[in-house]
């Protein structure tokens, strides 16, 4: 018997369901005002129930960068010597030089509708474009951070918003270049932004503001020590060890490396997010993933960038979270950030299946839960598919070739390591569909939008 619906209240019936205490069959989800209200397992389904054949939580994006959407393909030409991140990042300030709010909006419209279509239901937008295109201050100090907001709106995915404090050009409090005058601010102003993005926000259902110091290198000590006021009780989140050279950097400016220094100098514990960590010692490894905080890993870029190799085994062996971004956003898939996660600890390590939680368990399975728990976390949300979360789900089509005859875990392992995002059929968000047949229900209009932008930047 179907279970009591409230006016104004929707079911989903699916026929299998991924649930944060496993595989689930013939389930149907009550949401109420966007939350999961009831979840009945072994039902019947209704006939005028929408019904699914297989659903997954929908999966946190824990790290992004909007506006680099738009760049995506503009800094793979080899230059005169040695290209790294350092010149990749030359590219990307040439880019956002001319951005307006507006191309902000459009562009960030077309890459949330992307992060939908390739899985992600939630996105951390580590904002940090903030200033007009001479680097003074809007009236409004969000004015930036509302187009973040209304592309947010406009896509339908949730938003936890991290706007960025940048106030130096490198560790010792070292004077900001020119290209970086659209992001610069002190901490009083950053104070107010804080509370201009509380208020810009306050109307996008589940929205949430964290802070976000950019790294050690564009903040001093004294600036993270205030934001623990200013951040008490929300996330927190940081670039940090991205890069040998910034590791070379820190240890030059403090003695110390840089997660080493972090840990020494910072209460960080379950509320903060460290963004790649790739550069760690031993001992750092076990640090962190002793403190609970998540570490943020952005395969996708990593890989564009040649940034380096997380050392997830000890990581996970120590007991730590992770959760995976788009960072970016040079390509935008979920399934494609933790096959590459998976693959790049295979070829570090020689071995296979490196990331699978023991014997006889399921690398995909194991991978995509630790990625939405820990993405969940960071992004200060509650993970998965159980009552009083948020309806953020996905489906799966059981016609595709690579899922056929697979079952439960075994659907997860074809669709991260065989079908991809190809595999994907539908996506809710808050219990409304904003992908059906694996296309965004305002497609045409957010590309046709970003298309104007992106050819009027280019010319």
């Amino acid at each position: 018997m179907a279970s009591a619906q409230k006016t104004g209240d929707r079911n989903l019936f699916f026929d299998r369901l991924l649930l944060n205490g496993g595989w689930a069959r013939n389930v149907r989800l009550t949401v109420s005002s966007g939350v999961i209200a009831t979840i009945e397992s072994n039902a019947a389904a209704q006939p005028d129930e929408e019904r699914h054949g297989c659903g997954l939580p929908g999966m946190p994006n824990l790290h992004s960068h909007a506006f680099q959407r738009g760049m995506a393909g503009l800094a793979e030409r080899r230059g005169p010597s040695g290209d790294s991140f350092w010149t990749w990042r030359e590219v990307m300030y040439r880019f956002l030089d001319r951005m307006t709010p507006d191309d902000v909006r459009a562009i960030a419209s077309l890459a949330y509708l992307e992060m939908l279509e390739g899985g992600f239901t939630r996105v951390g937008e580590f904002h940090y474009l903030h200033h007009d295109r001479g680097g003074q201050a809007y009236a409004d100090p969000a004015e930036m951070s509302r187009a973040i907001v209304d592309a947010a709106a406009t896509s339908g995915i949730g938003l936890t918003l991290l706007p960025v404090l940048y106030s130096y050009a490198g560790f010792g409090a070292q004077s900001p270049q020119p290209a970086q005058m659209r992001f610069i601010m002190d901490i009083d102003r950053y104070a107010r932004l804080i509370d201009a993005a509380d208020a810009a926000s306050r109307d996008l259902p589940d929205a949430i503001v964290g802070v976000a110091p950019h790294s050690l290198r564009a903040v001093s000590p004294e600036q993270l020590d205030a934001l623990g006021g200013i951040g008490a009780n929300r996330p927190v989140h940081i670039h940090i060890a991205e890069q040998v050279k910034e590791v070379d950097d820190c240890l030059a400016w403090s003695g110390q490396r840089p997660v080493e220094w972090l840990l020494n100098h910072a209460a960080v514990d379950d509320r903060w997010c460290l963004v790649h960590a790739t550069h760690m010692t031993p001992a750092e490894t076990a640090a962190l993933a002793g403190t609970g905080a998540v570490a943020g890993l952005c395969p996708i870029t990593e890989a564009n960038l040649g940034d380096g190799l997380f050392p997830a085994e000890a990581f996970l062996a120590a007991g730590g979270r992770y959760g995976v971004g788009s960072d970016s956003n040079v390509l935008i898939d979920a399934s494609e950030e933790l096959r590459l996660l998976e693959y790049g600890q295979r070829l570090m390590r020689r071995g296979r299946n490196m990331l699978a939680g023991g014997e006889g368990r399921s690398t995909g399975a194991d991978i995509y839960a630790a990625s939405v728990d820990g993405g969940a976390a960071a992004l200060g949300v509650t993970g998965g598919l159980a009552v009083g979360a948020a309806a953020d789900i996905v489906s799966l089509d059981l016609g595709h070739p690579s899922l056929a005859g697979k079952r439960d875990d075994e659907l997860l392992d074809a669709y991260i390591f065989a079908a991809g995002r190809s595999a994907l059929d539908g996506v809710w968000r808050r219990g409304e569909q904003v992908v059906s047949r694996g296309r965004h229900k305002d497609r045409a209009a957010i590309v046709a939008g970003y298309v104007a932008t992106l050819e009027r930047l280019t010319a």
